[in-house]
């Protein structure tokens, strides 16, 4: 097959599935899904010459977003103000270059607000604040439809492509869904 080439050309976030008019487009500048990173351990058994990698996991999810302006309604989803975890869908459109389709590329998170820092006010600029969304339990990716990767906590469930990464595990422990 011939090479491609997608580029995300516009997105816009949702802070709160519950509310239709939480839209965010008019006001997102940035918008940073969570890094995908695994964790290694160095292992050096007594009768090896050699030291390896060994896989433990994947690292915490931490997406960030950065909003233009004051958001009052994001404000109040603050850690502090509430207990509860938040949805938050951010929408891209993806370009593929080659054939110009726009693709829908869609994650849904499902965390704590737990960090707002605001820049600095300087007369004559336009003041935006960096957000972060914490204790993130649960992930989906979604690309053209079709999922990508799904992650929750709650069942132990990891899936790449659809396929699930952990079903022997969650059968042999009997966890969730691969009892």
């Amino acid at each position: 097959m011939a090479p491609n080439f997608f580029l995300m050309e516009a997105a816009n976030l949702f802070c709160g599935d519950h509310d239709p008019t939480a839209s965010k487009h008019l006001t997102l500048s940035e918008m940073q899904l969570p890094s995908l990173t695994e964790i290694f351990q160095d292992h050096h058994p007594g009768g090896s010459l050699f030291q390896v990698e060994v896989s433990v996991g994947v690292e915490k999810l931490l997406p960030t977003f950065k909003l233009a302006g004051h958001d009052p309604g994001v404000l109040s989803l603050f850690g502090l103000g509430t207990k509860r975890r938040h949805t938050f869908t951010s929408y891209g459109v993806i370009r593929d270059k080659r054939t110009g389709q726009a693709l829908e590329a869609k994650a849904i998170i499902e965390g704590r607000l737990g960090s707002i820092e605001p820049e600095t006010f300087q007369r004559g600029e336009m003041q935006s604040h960096d957000y972060a969304i914490n204790e993130v339990m649960h992930y989906e990716f979604w690309w053209a439809g079709k999922e990508k990767f799904y992650f929750d906590f709650w069942t132990s469930e990891w899936r790449v492509d659809g396929v699930s990464q952990n079903a022997d595990e969650n059968r042999i422990l009997r966890i969730g869904s691969g009892v």
